[in-house]
């Protein structure tokens, strides 16, 4: 792959990288819309660590330690978030039966 190509690959993957980061933030307002309040589904979350990875795995190749330090710590409260989410369906879950 020559360089030029790579440089376009990385940029097309940082890219859908932040789409994903944004698109968090949609289904977080749609969800918000339909339910006449302000919620977090677990898509926001999802969609966060994913969008999140991406765009470490971004920063990284980059060399960029301020894009690096910003995108990274993320990771770990999103998936953490997912965490707590099954913990409390799996309570719910062993209240009703």
């Amino acid at each position: 792959m020559s360089s030029h190509a790579r440089e376009w690959f990385w940029i097309g993957f940082g890219l859908i990288g932040q789409l994903m980061f944004t698109g968090r933030f949609v289904v977080q307002w749609i969800a918000s819309e339909k339910a006449k309040q302000s919620v977090v589904t677990k898509s926001f979350w999802v969609f966060g660590i994913l969008g999140s990875s991406i765009l470490s795995v971004y920063a990284i190749y980059r060399k960029d330690p301020v894009y690096i330090l910003g995108q990274v710590p993320g990771i770990f409260i999103y998936a953490r978030n997912l965490i707590l989410m099954r913990n409390t369906d799996r309570a719910a879950q062993g209240s009703k039966g």
